[in-house]
């Protein structure tokens, strides 16, 4: 057997592989990649059936013991890891556990049985359904309202309504595209044991809720042997007048009752939902006026935007919380043993309805901006020629042309330090529109 753990990682690409070598143990693992990261990231089509054959492939193909299965993505890689984990006897929580947070009409229902005063009003809706807006407001709902799929990737198909007319239009648009996530998740619906209430709303179904707001930020924690631990609140910041994400900051500067309240409804709601021995994030909105704390939704896995920021803050990558669950002990995560008191991730962003990318840093530029500020990183998400309109995962607003890691002393030095990078990132288009 030697010293040694074979951990096993789902889509894993170069920049998680790196940053895994300095976790702590690291010594003693050995990294394996499952399913290449361009059949995970940055495409909109998931074929799940033949992604878990692959998986199920390699693994019974491997010579040696497994350890740990583990992934740091949204869907798909989530909802296949509990799949995986059961057939090759690896830890995680089990997929009905895991589907109460990620099915998102199965969520509310049972966030609603423990915190109900927490949640914002909701109902599902068949988007095929010519009568849905009827059956909406027959459910208490009216405009402004959102709009989202019963499982969605990022902000993708999540519409603000706010009459007859931009609800059809978003109709228009889920009927043509949610396809693409409702049917691999319907495949995974199949491993499953739901109840009927559940079982008749599938992936083509949509939530319709009423708005909830304020200041957004993610609690970052795991469970494990039934006891669910909160190690970080991240604050979500958007720019000013928009929706889009400006920066996510670590760690958060709420007013401590209100962290202590998130802190306590992410234990009661996770308890309820019987997770366990996995990692998970909850978004919550603080309404600073009405001093009410409002659960937005629940993640299966950290969040890997948040990696570096508890890297430079508390020491380590939290992936380091994923890999001790997966092999079954107590997460060995620091606190405030990092080089920065505070971190933020950027959002570079473009505020056009669409433009083509006619240049993007060099190489040489980006190394001279990381040595000019140190412990920054940069990675850029667009290429030349590249349309804008035909990026991934971006939401109806904005286009991120990179993301940008900083550590700080302060607020005031984060802004300075981000504003002044940012002044030297040279992109340039042709082709703008708006």
């Amino acid at each position: 057997m030697g010293e040694y753990k074979n951990v096993f990682v789902v889509g894993l690409d170069d920049f998680n592989r790196e940053r895994l070598t300095r976790l702590r143990g690291a010594d003693h693992y050995r990294i394996h990649g499952v399913i290449a990261p361009e059949q995970v990231y940055d495409t909109e089509q998931f074929d799940i059936a033949a992604m878990l054959s692959e998986a199920s492939r390699v693994l019974e193909a491997f010579d040696d013991h497994i350890d740990a299965i583990v992934g740091y993505m949204d869907f798909p890689v989530s909802t296949m890891l509990p799949i995986l984990c059961e057939r090759f006897g690896a830890r995680t929580t089990s997929l009905e556990s895991l589907l109460k947070c990620e099915h998102k009409y199965w969520s509310r229902r049972v966030q609603r049985e423990v915190i109900a005063e927490h949640i914002p009003a909701f109902t599902a809706f068949d988007p095929f359904d010519d009568e849905a807006l009827t059956h909406i407001s027959e459910a208490g709902l009216y405009f402004p309202f959102f709009v989202k799929p019963i499982k969605s990737s990022g902000s993708r198909l999540g519409f603000l309504i706010d009459s007859p007319e931009t609800f059809y239009r978003a109709i228009e648009q889920l009927r043509a595209e949610i396809g693409l996530i409702a049917d691999p998740f319907n495949t995974v619906l199949e491993h499953a044991r739901l109840p009927p209430e559940v079982a008749e709303v599938d992936g083509h179904f949509c939530m319709a809720e009423a708005i909830i707001g304020g200041w957004q930020c993610t609690v970052e924690g795991y469970v494990f042997d039934g006891e669910v631990v909160s190690y970080g609140i991240v604050d979500s910041l958007r720019y000013p007048q928009v929706l889009s994400f400006f920066h996510y900051r670590y760690p958060s500067g709420l007013p401590e009752p209100v962290q202590a309240k998130m802190r306590e409804l992410t234990e009661r709601v996770m308890r309820h939902i019987g997770y366990d021995n996995a990692a998970f994030n909850v978004e919550f909105f603080w309404d600073e006026v009405q001093d009410h704390v409002w659960l937005l939704e629940i993640n299966t896995r950290i969040s890997q935007s948040h990696c570096d920021l508890f890297e430079k803050v508390d020491g380590v990558s939290h992936q380091q919380v994923t890999v001790d669950l997966a092999l079954g002990r107590r997460p060995d995560m620091p606190h405030r043993q990092g080089a920065f008191p505070l971190a933020a991730k950027f959002f570079h962003r473009v505020f056009f309805r669409d433009a083509v990318v006619s240049r993007v840093p060099t190489a040489e530029e980006l190394a001279a901006l990381e040595a000019d500020f140190p412990g920054s990183l940069i990675a850029v998400q667009v290429g030349e020629g590249q349309r804008l309109s035909e990026l991934p995962e971006q939401d109806s607003y904005s286009y991120a042309l990179a993301y940008v890691w900083l550590g700080a002393e302060d607020v005031e030095q984060l802004h300075a330090r981000y504003e002044s990078l940012a002044a030297r990132l040279a992109f340039e288009f042709t082709d703008i529109d708006g």
